[in-house]
């Protein structure tokens, strides 16, 4: 981080926003509050550079968000990602990212190491102040009302109460500042299961991501879930498999056995073996579809992973991690504006407004196939057609466009017409 990162602000005795954590979504929201000159605080658990277990993948709506912090120069020495290379049943498409008139048709992979830190440090440039090193270990109360957090700041061995008007929980998918504050999961929405290790290979540099959606042992038996690698462009390829909870038998299945499985089957060409590892893979659970409830309290919000904003339709979270920080900061500013705490109810209205019906849609899809029948099915008759299948990376990316009936869009807003009215499963 550069030295302002760490720089020490006189005025502490009561911080406009305390955010727990300085992840995507931490850091989004912090950038957009000091952008608009509010004094905001960030505690980070770990200090700048810091691994998190991640594909490292970041979609056009990613970029977007990026660059509209002012990231678009930084961002250009990584690896740039043209679109999806997607593989099952022995075809392999090569889809581009689509056009559109908000996103950009074009990805990147950055090791969230680097990105993480990135981010942080440009909040910081906006006007934030970081302290690294520091964990929110408890709500701070007075009188029955939340004011802020207790903070161990580790390097400086204390522990001391911060005060904020407000607070966004930013603190990721296990989130336990937001469980003391009385967030839970909710068990009937969808849970995403991965893990991930880094290989080098001489493909490093290829400008495809690779999903593979019928992945199979050594003796042809098909797996559920999926796996994907993706070039990160310093000699080191980001291979990993995931599993939504929506899979029969979910319970059963150990993702460290299917990454094995799919190592040992993944193309040749990618020179994928233990020889080529770079180090034990790691793993993690990943609420989706917005399960983390409540999203708000009376001076607090939630925000990214903690919120459970991961898309379930793909297992992407870095995009909606900026996107709902930056949400959260539109109502938290307005709520600092105009001194009235009843703003931040616009937060989850938005958020309906945004995502709610896509997410219905979404839930449904994953429902449908956890029976690996249809899984395969759909996947048979998917990569029989190119358009289809283009039209199928338009949704599950969220790049549909506005302002045209193109297939893609059409055929969404049939199934959303029919999914809007159907009760979801307790």
């Amino acid at each position: 981080m550069h030295d302002e990162a760490l720089r020490t602000d006189s005025r502490t005795d009561v911080w406009d926003v305390l955010v727990v954590g300085g992840g995507p979504a931490g850091a989004s929201a912090a950038y957009w509050l000091a952008e608009r000159g509010h004094r905001v605080l960030v505690v980070e658990k770990k200090r700048f550079p810091r691994d998190k277990t991640c594909g490292d993948g970041l979609t056009p709506r990613a970029v977007r968000q990026l660059v509209d912090m002012g990231l678009e120069e930084p961002l250009s020495g990584y690896q740039r990602m043209d679109g999806l290379r997607s593989i099952a049943h022995g075809v392999t498409l090569e889809l581009e990212w689509p056009d559109h008139p908000e996103f950009p048709s074009y990805g990147y992979v950055v090791r969230r190491r680097e990105l993480d830190e990135m981010v942080a440090d440009r909040a910081v440039k906006a006007g934030a102040t970081l302290w690294p090193a520091t964990e929110a270990v408890e709500p701070l109360v007075e009188d029955g009302r939340v004011v802020g957090a207790v903070v161990t700041r580790k390097e400086v061995g204390t522990t001391e109460p911060v005060r904020a008007r407000y607070l966004l929980v930013a603190d990721g998918s296990n989130s336990r500042f937001g469980r003391a504050l009385g967030t839970a999961r909710d068990r009937s929405y969808p849970l995403g299961m991965a893990v991930r290790g880094y290989f080098r290979s001489p493909l490093h540099d290829e400008p495809w991501i690779e999903s593979h959606l019928d992945i199979r042992d050594r003796n042809g038996q098909a797996l559920p879930g999926y796996a994907w690698i993706f070039p990160v462009g310093d000699g080191t390829i980001n291979v990993g498999v995931g599993l939504l909870s929506t899979f029969q038998g979910w319970k059963d299945i150990n993702t460290s056995h299917l990454m094995e499985a799919f190592c040992e089957t993944a193309p040749k060409r990618w020179g994928i073996s233990p020889d080529t590892s770079c180090g034990a893979p790691t793993g993690g659970k990943l609420p989706t579809g917005f399960a983390v409830k409540p999203s708000i309290g009376p001076n607090w919000l939630t925000a990214g992973d903690a919120l459970g904003s991961v898309n379930p339709f793909n297992g992407e979270g870095i995009s909606l991690a900026y996107e709902t920080g930056r949400i959260a900061a539109d109502a938290l500013d307005q709520a600092l504006r105009t001194g009235d705490p009843s703003a931040l109810q616009r937060y989850p209205e938005r958020l309906e407004e945004i995502y709610g019906l896509y997410y219905k849609v979404a839930r449904t899809f994953v429902r449908a196939i956890g029976n690996p029948a249809v899984m395969r099915e759909l996947t048979r008759i998917g990569f029989r057609s190119r358009t289809l299948m283009e039209w199928v990376l338009r949704i599950m990316a969220n790049l549909m466009r506005p302002d045209e009936r193109g297939g893609a869009e059409i055929a969404y807003k049939m199934v959303a017409q029919v999914v809007r009215f159907t009760p979801e499963p307790k």
